[in-house]
């Protein structure tokens, strides 16, 4: 049998089960008699097309360096955000067919959300234009629960955990004192709510908070959102409210935007900050005594491996695992997607799904899962999410802290 090679790489946003993707990869390629080697592209696409490639197998000799993978939280092999060109504009791409060449690379697997998809559909429609036999699959992350196709995507579950968590801890100590207060929490998500959906799960008996939910699915009215403040107030002395940083208007200005035009991303995207801040501001001008801060979770929502959800590393190894064993397989040009069986018990089966139809789209929350004043979500959601936050994870500390693996 001859044997070929595999590269992975990581793309886009991290998130804290990313490299239990990564570690699932290795994991799997090693194992696997039809592999050689293992590659990891050092800042996706964008490095591999200025040869930093590392050989995986090598870096993680030690199975002990291995096991830390899956609890090192970020991209072990570093990201991009790298804008493929459109296939008829074919430098780029014979740049990187030959050094595929180079590296016996039989299969390309990147693990990343809607824009790596759009990489990874346009690397395989290329090959399959040029009639390359390298094959393409894309690996799904992404806190952000956007993709479509897939029940829920890796990244998703530890992110909401967190936030979850978090909000409950801020609740907790917002009533420490008896004056009234507003805390406004800020939470990622520029056209799909998922992940300020997920601070619902916060709430309990003794919980009450957050008491309002903002996303970016229904428009949002600032005379409103103070008459909504002003009534919660009534109900209890502090109040916690969570907003996606892309809710938007009914015109479809982004509230982040009423300071200023945000700036962009080379892929066109917005880089959205402050609708906390400017909602902190509009309580404090309209109501008047009322003690009000602004919180911005930022990169920390996806950041944190101690709070990762115990399915969501396990989910997160199974899709890498998952990946290597198609490409073996001969297939190519797909992503692997989640489909959650029916049933109360839940359980997850893996599948393949064209990247084509992927790649470039969003899957918002149901406006069957938002209620009808468009400040919280539905118990259905709730029932959808829950199971993604269950397990804890055993954390290997040094000295105190947890143990991470680093690339030198």
């Amino acid at each position: 049998m001859q044997k070929y090679n595999i590269i992975v790489g990581q793309s886009g946003g991290p998130t804290a089960v990313i490299n239990c993707s990564l570690y699932g990869v290795i994991k799997q390629g090693l194992e696997s008699e039809e592999i050689d080697k293992v590659y990891g592209m050092v800042n996706g696409i964008e490095g591999f097309l200025r040869g930093d490639v590392v050989d995986l197998g090598e870096i993680f000799a030690d199975p002990e360096k291995l096991e830390l993978l899956r609890q090192t939280p970020s991209a072990f092999l570093g990201s991009c955000r790298y804008k493929l060109p459109p296939i008829d504009e074919t430098e780029v791409y014979e740049e990187m067919f030959e050094k595929f060449g180079e590296y016996n690379i039989g299969a390309f697997l990147y693990i990343g959300g809607n824009d790596s998809m759009d990489t990874a559909g346009k690397l395989s429609a290329y090959a399959k234009r040029h009639g390359s036999d390298v094959r393409f699959l894309g690996v799904p992350k992404t806190i952000d629960n956007d993709l479509v196709g897939t029940d829920h995507t890796p990244g998703y579950g530890s992110a909401a955990k967190y936030i979850a968590s978090t909000i409950r801890d801020i609740s907790v100590d917002a009533g420490v004192y008896g004056q009234k207060s507003v805390t406004i929490v800020e939470i990622m998500g520029r056209h799909a709510g998922w992940l300020c959906a997920a601070s619902a799960l916060a709430r309990n008996k003794n919980v009450h908070n957050p008491m309002l939910i903002y996303l970016p699915e229904t428009p949002f009215h600032m005379d409103k959102f103070i008459n909504s403040v002003r009534e919660c107030l009534n109900k209890q002395n502090n109040v916690v409210v969570c907003v996606s940083e892309g809710i938007r208007d009914k015109e479809g200005r982004l509230i982040c935007e009423y300071r200023g035009k945000a700036e962009t991303d080379s892929f066109g995207h917005k880089k959205l900050t402050g609708a906390a801040k400017l909602l902190e501001e509009a309580v404090m001008s309209e109501l008047p005594g009322i003690k009000c801060r602004s919180i911005e979770f930022s990169l920390i929502q996806r950041s944190s491996s101690v709070l990762a959800s115990g399915r969501d590393k396990e989910e997160a190894e199974a899709v890498g695992r998952f990946a290597v064993k198609s490409v073996i397989a001969g297939e190519s040009h797909q992503m692997v997607c989640m489909e959650r069986a029916e049933g109360e018990e839940y359980k997850i089966n893996y599948v393949l799904k064209d990247v084509a139809d992927i790649g470039n789209k969003e899957k918002m929350i149901p406006s069957w899962w938002i209620t009808g004043e468009g400040t919280d979500v539905t118990s259905e959601f709730i029932d959808y999410v829950k199971p993604l936050i269950e397990g804890e994870c055993e954390i290997r500390y040094k000295d105190g802290m947890p143990e991470y693996v680093y690339r030198q």
